[in-house]
């Protein structure tokens, strides 16, 4: 018979030791042990597993009294069950308030990134900025929107517009930008992104529309840049977007497809234009600096010769005037002085040589060849070959020839004095 048999009288628990005997009678007592004494609860201090029963019966237990409603009568039962206390109608409800407050407060937690900044609108209206970190608003309430103020945005537009002498070009553009101020951005325009790339597309017709064609598409990309970034960050700063502008890239300027080649004629020729203007400029760049080294050196020497002329001439004054004062106390002296340097000065010069013919005069030997190259050199003249014979008196010649052989006889005698000018 199984333990747990209705009617049984042995019912024994397999998972106790000795087991308990007998069962609840109906006032809720345990009948007595058949084995009686200690017998009967033998190994009762080794119980077995829990009953699963048992422990959901204890934890709605507490469930009841935390509710508020009381525990069940000790077993006991009136009418053939047991009495319950009056339960609290509220605790239900309040539990689940708690519960509600304690989910919607955990919602308000939130963490902002450090490149972002939070706008908080509380039922729409602007409460502040809250910073990176762990924050808290109250949801529902609050709604916080994130902006990301270091991340630098881009957009990029490709035009067909008119310039100021009634042509059309082709401008590429990009712009580069950051949120500067959290708050316009999300409060001032509603479609950041579509607003500043209308403001360019403004920007860029309007500078466009007012230069012309050939500037664009050569040595005014710069300024064309420049002046559109100015009047683009003058839009973006009226209508109060909260945006900053980093940089202005003009990509590219081209003219209209069909007459694309006619332009690219037209600046190869502007270009070699230039290209023969610089090297002009070059030319003249290395002429005229030797052009005025001579000039300058011509003047120097005239300057020098001047300077030359003006001191000799004084020189010969200062010597007259010395001459002047000598020849005043000594006449006669001075005279014969000057005399004598002037025919120096004059026989210096003459190719002729004079000599004493008389009977008794010695035979003097003559470099006939250096005196005729001396003087072919003095006077700078073609006749520097011509003989000596030439320069000399025919009857002196005569003599020397006569008197040749006995030149080393009389060469002891004294003669007369001969006076021998030149050189």
């Amino acid at each position: 018979m199984a333990w747990n048999e209705p009617g049984g009288g042995n019912q024994h628990d397999p998972w106790s030791s000795g087991g308990r005997r007998g069962g609840n009678d109906g006032d809720g007592n345990r009948g007595s042990n058949n084995g009686g004494g200690n017998n009967g609860n033998k190994g009762g201090n080794n119980p077995g597993p829990p009953d699963l029963d048992e422990a959901l019966k204890k934890f709605q237990d507490k469930l009841n009294s935390m509710l508020g409603g009381g525990k069940k009568g000790g077993g006991k039962k009136t009418g053939g069950g047991g009495s319950d206390k009056n339960r609290n109608p509220f605790a239900l409800p309040g539990l689940l308030i708690i519960v509600a407050l304690a989910i919607w407060a955990a919602m308000g937690f939130y963490l902002v990134d450090q490149s972002e900044r939070g706008v908080v609108l509380r039922f729409g209206e602007f409460q502040g900025i809250v910073d990176p970190g762990l924050q808290w608003n109250p949801p529902l309430i609050d709604d916080v929107r994130m902006v990301n103020v270091t991340r630098v945005r881009s957009l990029s537009q490709t035009q067909s517009m008119l310039t100021r002498d009634e042509n059309i070009v082709e401008v590429e553009i990009s712009a580069q930008y950051q949120v500067a101020n959290p708050r316009d951005f999300v409060l001032n325009v509603r479609d950041p992104a579509i607003s500043i790339e209308n403001a360019l597309d403004s920007a860029l017709r309007h500078v466009v529309g007012g230069t012309d064609m050939i500037d664009i598409l050569t040595s005014g990309r710069e300024i064309l840049g420049s002046s559109v970034a100015s009047r683009l960050q003058s839009y973006l700063d009226n209508y109060g977007a909260g945006i900053r502008l980093q940089t202005i890239n003009i990509e590219s300027t081209s003219a209209p497809a069909p007459v694309i080649d006619a332009f690219d004629d037209v600046i190869r020729a502007r270009e070699d234009r230039q290209r023969t203007i610089n090297q002009g400029i070059a030319y003249a760049n290395a002429i005229i600096p030797e052009a005025q080294g001579q000039a300058q050196r011509i003047v120097e020497q005239g300057q020098g010769y001047r300077e030359s002329v003006v001191a000799e001439a004084q020189g010969q004054a200062n010597r007259f005037n010395s001459l002047l004062s000598e020849y005043t106390n000594a006449p006669d002296i001075m005279r014969e002085r000057m005399y004598l340097d002037t025919m120096e000065e004059v026989f210096s010069n003459s190719p002729k040589v004079l000599l004493d013919v008389s009977e008794n005069a010695p035979l003097m030997y003559l470099p006939l060849d250096q005196l005729s190259g001396g003087s072919s050199n003095r006077n700078n003249s073609s006749s520097g070959s011509a003989n000596s014979d030439e320069q000399l008196d025919p009857s002196v010649l005569e003599r020397l020839r006569n008197t040749q052989g006995s030149s080393s006889s009389s060469s002891n005698t004294n003669s007369s004095s001969i006076r021998r000018e030149g050189r």
